[in-house]
């Protein structure tokens, strides 16, 4: 049944067509206040667009519990066996902006939102085990890198190619990126990760490092870069589309979820630094535990309400659950909740997607399109009139910090992990691998930022920084003694 037009203030709207003249020809009248409004809102319907992420896409599920993990976590989402709550998914590019082609060759995101009894808990992974930078103060300058030349506003090798080479940490990131993983054919058909390292606290104050993983029951599938190219013409919304349409049609993609569980010291003594997000833990040392599963079963109903107001914040933690000395973590606790003030307003964590299960019971109060400001309620804390007082369940679990405060770079052989990958890479796959590394790098126009990224692939295996040189015709000289800095 269609209900009569209405305006914001919820009076009768008695022509949505024409304006209000002064007669057949006359000008348009300033009384036409419906007029007013419509093109006022209309001039403000743009909010900012993620600085990073911009382009994505999402859908609504549940997860389901399979696995009491009770012996390491008092995080009720992953002890209450059998128990199912609702969740909230956004896949993304990292670089691309809003009108960017979904085929390109970028990482995407991989942002998971479990609405619990005790708060929105987030995990905000992408669909690889790593990253390019493990510290914080290096990020603004990596998406910088990504982004446009801020002369010629074009996307660039160069820029891309020279942050990389003088950035061996990179070099992992940049293995998996340029090789099939690069381009998945479809956001159902891939892994996903929580990438960082987080603490886990049982009960008995018990600490546990836990790493997730997010496997696709779907099977992976990846895009060459003919077929991408071509379907980046013909469809520049291709991935969103696939996911929309095949949940409408029924067809609902299911992830097992599942973690690496780490004793608390050995993890510390691991070989690899568990908290540099450049570096993976190995399966063989710490095998996979499957925990649950989650289904994608329900589009959006509205796009904007539910995928661009949606904001996800790694800060989103319940009890049980805590950061780790991670820098690129500690950063990312901050900048994604500032992000979402700026792009969506202080009160952003209201809107529908944001809003967790239970009510938020707080002091904060007023600013722009506040909608909840608790009544009555005082307006400060301590006091005496019944106010909201301390959960001691929020409470951290106390850990030992100590050393000079510096600027530390992690000590690390970054070459080791991309040359393992390397390595475990079918024929094909390294081949193809290469063609793509000397496709793109073979377009930057600096030749010592070629030297510097082709030594760093031959740090890391000697074959694969040869195989590079020759597509790129360097010779072994101008690679093998390269001087680069491998600590950053």
């Amino acid at each position: 049944m269609r209900e009569d037009l209405k305006n914001s203030a919820g009076q009768p709207w008695g022509d949505n067509e024409h304006s209000l003249t002064a007669g057949q020809r006359g000008p348009v009248l300033i009384q036409d206040y419906n007029l007013l409004e419509k093109l006022a809102h209309f001039n403000r319907e743009r909010i900012p667009e993620r600085v990073v992420h911009a382009k994505g896409a999402g859908a609504e599920g549940t997860f389901r519990l399979t696995k009491d993990m009770h012996q390491y976590t008092k995080a009720e989402i992953f002890t209450e066996m059998g128990k199912s709550v609702p969740m909230r998914i956004r896949f993304s590019q990292v670089a691309g902006e809003m009108g960017s082609a979904d085929t390109v060759r970028d990482v995407r995101g991989f942002a998971l939102r479990f609405y619990t009894d005790d708060g929105n808990y987030d995990i905000v992974g992408n669909n690889t085990p790593v990253f390019f930078v493990n510290d914080p103060l290096k990020f603004p300058d990596f998406i910088h890198s990504q982004k446009r030349d801020p002369r010629t506003h074009e996307r660039s090798q160069d820029m891309q190619w020279d942050f990389w080479a003088h950035s061996p940490e990179s070099v992992h990131q940049v293995t998996i990126l340029m090789s099939d993983r690069g381009i998945p054919a479809s956001y159902r058909k891939m892994h996903g990760y929580g990438s960082h390292t987080f603490k886990w606290v049982n009960e008995a104050g018990e600490v546990f490092w836990v790493k997730y993983h997010f496997r696709t029951a779907q099977g992976i599938q990846n895009l060459s870069n003919d077929v991408a190219q071509r379907l980046a013409g013909e469809n520049p919304d291709y991935l969103q589309a696939d996911l929309y349409h095949a949940i409408e049609a029924g067809d609902f993609p299911t992830w097992k979820v599942c973690v690496q569980v780490i004793p608390e010291q050995a993890g510390l003594d691991y070989p690899a630094d568990i908290f540099d997000v450049t570096q993976v833990v190995s399966q063989k040392d710490y095998p996979l535990i499957e925990i649950g599963e989650f289904t994608l079963n329900k589009n959006p109903d509205n796009y904007f309400e539910g995928v661009e107001e949606a904001a996800f914040s790694p800060a989103n933690l319940v009890p049980g659950i805590e950061p780790s000395p991670d820098k690129l973590l500690q950063g990312r606790l901050f900048a994604y909740k500032d992000a979402a003030r700026y792009r969506l307003g202080v009160n952003y964590e209201q809107l529908p997607a944001n809003r967790p299960l239970n009510h938020p019971n707080n002091y904060e109060r007023d600013g722009f399109m506040q909608t909840d400001n608790h009544g009555d309620q005082v307006n400060y804390e301590p006091n005496s009139q019944g106010g909201p007082q301390e959960d001691p369940a929020g409470r951290l679990t106390p850990y030992t910090v100590s050393g000079k405060a510096g600027n530390y770079a992690y000590q690390t052989d970054y070459g080791r992990a991309a040359g393992k990958l390397y390595r475990l890479l079918p024929a094909d796959e390294r081949q193809r691998l290469i063609e793509t590394i000397v496709m793109n790098l073979g377009q930057v126009n600096s030749h010592d930022v070629k030297r510097l990224e082709t030594a760093q692939f031959y740090e890391a295996d000697h074959d694969y920084g040869l195989a590079v040189a020759k597509g790129l015709g360097l010779k072994l000289d101008e690679i093998k003694d390269y001087p680069f800095d491998t600590t950053h």
